[in-house]
């Protein structure tokens, strides 16, 4: 019998050390001496997460519940709660805290108990029953295993854990090695699994399976085209070994040569490649950079970053959609999950839903279309039904521009050159199935009531091209789409889940954003008076992971979304101070700002000067936003830095 207490003293040992060869030496330790199926269970909630990622239950408990629970349990008013809030800053140390005197003495919950309380809790709906169940749970607890339930509860272990670390853990426990740890886990999504793999020593039977997101790729920003060039022939210079003018070709045995790709005439793109400027290569007056030969571009989408799974079967094939932060989709977008069900092979490919008008006339990317404002697809984000009005008012596309799975083979290792071809055959062979649902919606709007009906798989765009000056010129026309801007991808570069580097950048110029955390809000004023309108927000500090406070927006949002945003903070409230409420840092923003200016206001050391609220990002999740030392590069870049004395 494996007792939670012993779980959560551990986990009281790993936030006690920042140590990382500690931590791992403390989980192996543990998990060793663990059954196997009782190490899996300890090995995913070490990793903060109460369910696997393959499997798709949720909690779904708000901080208004939990305080609740804790409230009844140990007697405690609000005021009382709030006090030790303040004390400790986590609400699963105020909750252990509260409890003393409340709870048993001996501890008697197994780790099986605690898989079946979760359980239960997920297929628990409506908070009276969810109620019932957290205090059934939580009143078998001792103090210091509540604590760690409530942690778990709202994803915030403290621990300086992250997954990576634990499958560190796995190998050390079971002398596998860290890297087919690592590789099981990213096919498999499921540390239980994982585990025992490791214990029986076949971790190397792993096999890829579907319908749990891997993570994204992501590219690293740059504001000019000649820090574009710089950047990507560093990045290029260290994977040619420095030999730069030498990388015209690239991949491993079997890509593609770069001259497959469609060229960029230096006066860049009109209507399509083949439409614009006649100049040959010798004809442009730019010099040819010799880095950019190995670089695929593409225009950067503004709409919900989306990775497609879709595995065939005998009644059409299952379809996911997942986001960033690996939320499935599917509900938000079940036109494409029935677009995509006349797909007959297995995939996994990367991509952007884009809100699309069908009517527009061909441009560079496409035959026909054309993408509309991200601000076309907020209504149908983090809804449970999707109307009939909605779809026709906002059609939808998935633009694709990367494989990661075809038909039984993972690509992640393959160079993009090798993925590009592999995109492009998908494509050719599936994207006509896909306009197969009736093409209604924006059509109408624009004119065209009868519209055929369209692909709703795309394949994005993608050129070669040679000199800064195309890259500019591209930059500017993707902009006169109505996209964000360009990517720059090198094609001997791997897909590598969750990582940021020099091998992908996207090229954006415009007033710098933000993307921050709520931690506070308040009740606005007038005709706000009644709903909580003014957001507090913070970046994240790289040295400890804390969330700094960085400045505070009211403008922005629609009035429907600050009616929504105040139902959920009121459910997700950590602190209510009557006007002002601390709350579970969850809700993500895109935010602008005039200048960043030095401030004592804020533990970040920093304000925004006129900050405004331009999105909030749903599709990303809380780990992926800015930090400090991303402020702190924004402070110094700006030509007109305020006076170091001013405050904000």
């Amino acid at each position: 019998m494996s007792l939670f207490q012993a779980f959560a003293e551990v986990c009281d040992a790993l936030a006690a050390t920042t140590k990382k060869l500690e931590k791992r030496a403390l989980m192996a330790d543990y998990l060793h001496a663990l059954p196997v199926a009782d190490a899996g269970r300890a090995a995913l909630w070490l990793a903060g997460s109460p369910f696997a990622e393959t499997d798709g239950r949720v909690l779904n408990i708000g901080g208004a519940l939990l305080q609740k629970a804790v409230g009844q349990l140990a007697g405690a008013s609000a005021e009382a709660m709030g006090a030790a809030y303040r004390r400790y800053g986590d609400f699963g140390a105020a909750a252990a805290d509260l409890l003393y005197g409340h709870a048993p003495d001996k501890a008697v919950l197994t780790l099986e108990d605690v898989e079946r309380g979760f359980a239960a809790l997920a297929e628990a709906r409506g908070p009276a029953a969810k109620l019932r169940l957290l205090l059934d749970l939580l009143g078998r607890a001792v103090p210091g295993e509540a604590k760690y339930l409530i942690k778990l509860a709202t994803g915030d272990m403290r621990t300086g854990v992250k997954q990576s670390l634990v499958e560190e853990a796995i190998a050390e426990a079971w002398g596998g090695g860290a890297a087919d740890v690592r590789r099981a886990s990213m096919l498999l999504g499921s540390l239980p699994e994982v585990v025992r793999l490791a214990a029986e020593g076949r971790l190397a039977e792993a096999r890829m399976k579907l319908f749990h997101p891997l993570g994204f790729m992501l590219a690293s920003p740059v504001q000019s085209v000649d820090e574009a060039v710089a950047r990507f022939t560093e990045e290029i210079a260290e994977e040619t070994g420095g030999d730069v003018a030498g990388a015209e070709r690239v991949g491993q045995e079997g890509a593609p040569e770069i001259g497959d790709l469609p060229h960029l005439p230096t006066a860049g793109r009109c209507g399509a490649p083949d439409d614009c400027s006649s100049e040959g290569p010798e004809q442009k007056s730019a010099a040819t950079v010799p880095a950019l030969r190995a670089a695929q571009l593409e225009d950067k989408f503004d709409g919900i970053r989306a990775q497609l799974h879709v595995e065939p079967g005998a009644e059409g094939a299952r379809v996911a959609l997942y986001s960033r932060n690996r939320d499935d989709l599917s509900e938000a977008f079940p036109e494409l999950v029935e677009a995509f069900a006349g797909i007959g092979e297995a995939a996994i490919l990367d991509g952007e839903i884009l809100a699309w008008n069908p009517a527009a006339g061909a441009t560079a990317n496409f035959g026909a279309g054309r993408a509309l404002p991200f601000a076309a697809l907020q209504q149908r984000l983090g809804r449970k039904r999707v109307t009939e009005e909605m779809r026709r008012e906002v059609p939808v596309v998935l633009v694709v521009f990367d494989a990661l799975y075809r038909a039984g083979r993972l690509l992640l290792e393959e160079p993009l050159a090798v993925r590009r071809r592999e995109l492009e055959e998908f494509g050719a062979r599936w994207a006509a199935e896909t306009a197969a649902i009736e093409a209604r919606g924006q059509s109408r709007l624009f004119g065209e009531p009868d519209a055929a009906d369209f692909a709703r798989l795309m394949v994005a765009g993608a050129w070669q091209l040679e000199t800064a000056d195309q890259l500019d010129a591209a930059y500017a026309e993707a902009r006169a789409r109505g996209n964000e801007g360009v990517m720059i991808k090198s094609l001997a570069s791997a897909y590598q889940p969750g990582r940021r580097g020099l091998a992908w950048l996207k090229l954006k110029r415009e007033l710098a954003t933000l993307d921050v955390v709520v931690t506070g809000v308040e009740y606005g004023n007038g005709r706000r008076a009644a709903v909580l309108s003014d957001y507090t927000f913070a970046i994240r500090d790289p040295e400890d992971g804390s969330l700094k406070n960085v400045g505070k927006a009211y403008s922005g949002l629609t009035d429907a979304e600050i009616t929504e945003m105040t139902e959920f903070f009121k459910a997700h409230t950590v602190e209510d101070f009557g006007h002002f409420r601390t709350v579970e840092p969850v809700v993500v923003l895109e935010v602008a700002f005039n200048n960043v200016m030095r401030s004592e206001r804020h533990a970040s050391g920093f304000a925004l000067r006129f900050p405004r609220i331009l999105r909030i990002r749903r599709d990303k999740p809380v780990e992926e936003i800015d930090t400090l030392a991303r402020v702190e590069e924004i402070y110094h870049s700006q030509p007109d830095r305020p006076v170091e004395t001013q405050q904000a």
